[in-house]
């Protein structure tokens, strides 16, 4: 059972001193020995099934800010607010004077930071708390943090205590004084933030403090986690990708390894989903949005998979280089956040629903439907509104539960980037003009990520529909530093990985088709039988626009011929090469809004410099190649 701060246990806390005052002031403070305590605690006890998560707001008397539910297979917590269920990208402030490029506390409040500091310290020291001891990165190439909550907001700790591993009490090291600390200080989002989601990160030293002003755990518990992974790799000269890996061993024992990034709702969880099939075992390909026509691909016997990451892939350098030339990665987490809107009802996906219902151990359920003691059902998402349900129903997965999970470091054959894009036609032209798989060289790969578009539909965040970035590395709403030293790290990963190869992958649409995931599932088991991306000539030609890269000129799975027109969007009769053009210049229009900013900033890399100002100058696909050399084709 959970142990006491004043038990022997909790003596071996020694630091740092923010800490210690919290704790040795506080009415009661547990430290759990596993997370099933974590999960009796977030619903009041082992004898509850229900509990409300409720502050006294000054001003505004009580706030009910989110219900728990004990289920048969976890717990689902549900926020009373719809904005609360899904991360707010404007979440983050720095509170320290080191470098950053993102918006600081002074910039956006009025009262003092050190203010604020102390009131949330001083309101954290009159509760009855939970600490929970945490290794953030893992125990092997991360470092000791712990979080700080109030006790009725155990399910916070509960989502944390899966998300990284968990630091037992009787496992807790002599003289433990953690290098970050999380405070959870919910009643301030009210107080001081105007109802908005708001975590500070303040650097230190003598220690990294996150102050989490809300209750949902995907800027804070989860992204606050990785903003301290971003800012030590940032100081050691390693970057945490933001991006699901797996390994892929197709029917014929060939294996190759894909890591998958992109922007929130780019397809990462997807990439380490087996594609969704129809009733009849066939895969749809695409759905025409103006003929209602459908195309469907046969495909008797897939890939097995073999998960490795599903959002932070940890680029640590001390297991780079030991398998050749390739990025090697291993999973940052000890859960996964996975988001399932699209799992809509029952055999959608089979694999996933089989894990979540028949849980050999207690999940988190977010955002969806349940009944206190029944099954917590995946595809029965809350409402937002009335018959409009919540685009952003998650469940917290330990990776203990994922089948053929791997849990050392894997070097990457493939880096693939998703993009959502939105269905382009005449009528109305759009940047939905990705065919279904494109070769990029180095260079452009680089500039994909520099400008990571967050597309259309997204589901993950509270936004507009509008073509935005996420930012550098797409992780950059999570990081604390400085746009020009995560682009140069970056492109510095690349370099020194000349054999991992990139290919960009749309999702949602191509053209005028509905097409969900299937793009990158049906790419990743074409290249896994291909044994990666390289190709004869006669198989690739310029993309029209060349930002794109290549486009493939034929693809043949299993002996089913793709059609052209999913390789070449301008092929669609109902989109055309003037409308394709149209779309083109979205997407430059948009390349060359985030990299004005980034090419005159002082101390990026003068590689990257040239290769920015190419992209600026509209330059053509072999400039790029002869930037960072790069050959497509088979040698």
């Amino acid at each position: 059972m959970a142990v006491d701060l004043n038990s022997a246990v909790g003596s071996r806390i020694v630091g740092p001193e923010s800490l210690l005052r919290v704790l040795q002031s506080a009415r009661r403070v547990i430290i759990p020995e596993k997370p099933q305590e974590l999960f009796d605690l977030a619903v009041g006890g082992p004898d509850r099934d229900y509990f409300e998560v409720v502050y006294d707001i000054p001003g505004k008397g009580p706030f009910k800010e989110a219900t728990v539910v004990r289920c048969r297979n976890g717990i689902a917590v549900n926020y009373t607010e719809p904005y609360m269920r899904r991360r707010d990208p404007d979440c983050m402030v720095v509170a320290d004077d080191r470098p950053s490029d993102k918006p600081r506390f002074h910039e956006r409040f009025s009262v003092p930071f050190e203010q604020v500091r102390q009131e949330i310290l001083d309101w954290l020291a009159e509760q009855e708390l939970i600490i929970l001891p945490f290794y953030a990165g893992g125990r092997r190439w991360g470092f000791q943090a712990a979080l700080v909550a109030p006790l009725n907001a155990s399910f916070f700790a509960g989502a944390l205590a899966l998300l990284q591993e968990m630091i037992p009490a009787v496992e807790l090291p002599e003289e433990f004084s953690p290098e970050a600390v999380v405070f959870v200080a919910p009643p301030f989002r009210h107080t001081l933030c105007d109802g908005k989601q708001v975590v500070i990160h303040h650097r230190g030293p003598p220690v990294y403090e996150v102050f989490s002003l809300n209750l949902y755990p995907g800027p804070s518990a989860k992204k606050g986690v990785y903003g301290v992974l971003l800012s030590l790799g940032e100081e050691q000269g390693w970057v945490t990708l933001h991006g699901s890996t797996v390994q892929v061993m197709t029917p014929y024992d060939n294996i190759m390894t894909i890591m998958h990034e992109g922007a929130s709702g780019g397809g990462k969880s997807e990439m380490l989903e087996y594609p969704h099939r129809e009733p009849d075992g066939r895969l749809l390909l695409g759905r025409n949005i103006i003929t209602g026509q459908k195309r469907y691909i046969s495909l008797v016997q897939g890939c097995t998979l073999f998960p490795v990451t599903d959002d932070m892939a940890l680029c640590h350098p001390g297991f780079q280089n030991s398998k050749g030339r390739k990025l090697v990665v291993s999973d940052a987490e000890t859960a996964w956040f996975v988001r399932v809107d699209h799992i809509k009802e029952y055999g959608t996906d089979p694999y996933l629903e089989r894990i979540c219902t028949m849980a050999k151990e207690p999940i988190i359920f977010l955002n969806i439907h349940a009944v206190p003691r029944a099954t917590c059902l995946i595809w029965e998402h809350i409402e937002d509104a009335p018959g409009k349900p919540c685009p952003n129903p998650r469940v917290i997965l330990p990776r203990r539960l994922v089948p053929n999970v791997i849990n050392e470091p894997v070097s990457v054959d493939v880096r693939s980037f998703g993009v959502r894009t939105p269905p382009c036609t005449r009528e109305n032209p759009t940047y939905g003009i990705l065919g279904m798989m494109h070769v990029l060289p180095p260079a452009l790969a680089w500039l994909w990520r520099l400008v990571a578009p967050r597309g259309h539909s997204n589901p993950s965040i509270v936004d507009s529909d509008s073509l935005q970035s996420e930012g550098v590395g797409s992780y950059w709403p999570f990081a604390t530093g400085c746009k020009v030293d995560q682009a140069n790290l970056l492109l510095r990963q690349i370099l020194e990985t000349p054999d991992t190869r990139f290919v960009l992958v749309p999702n949602q649409h191509i053209g005028c088709w509905e097409v969900g995931f299937m793009p990158e599932w049906l790419m990743r088991e074409y290249l896994a039988r291909r044994g990666g991306a390289r190709f004869r000539p006669e198989q690739l030609k310029p993309a029209r626009c060349p930002l794109l890269g290549y486009a493939l000129s034929f693809m043949q799975i299993e002996g089913t011929q793709i059609p052209s027109w999913f390789l070449e969007v301008d092929s669609q009769p109902e989109v055309g090469p003037e409308t394709y053009d149209k779309g083109a210049e979205i997407l430059y229009r948009f390349f060359h809004k985030h990299l004005e900013e980034l090419v005159s900033m002082p101390g990026l890399d003068p590689l990257g410099r040239r290769i920015i100002r190419a992209c600026l100058e509209r330059a053509p696909l072999s400039s790029f190649e002869s930037l960072i050399p790069f050959n497509p084709y088979v040698s």
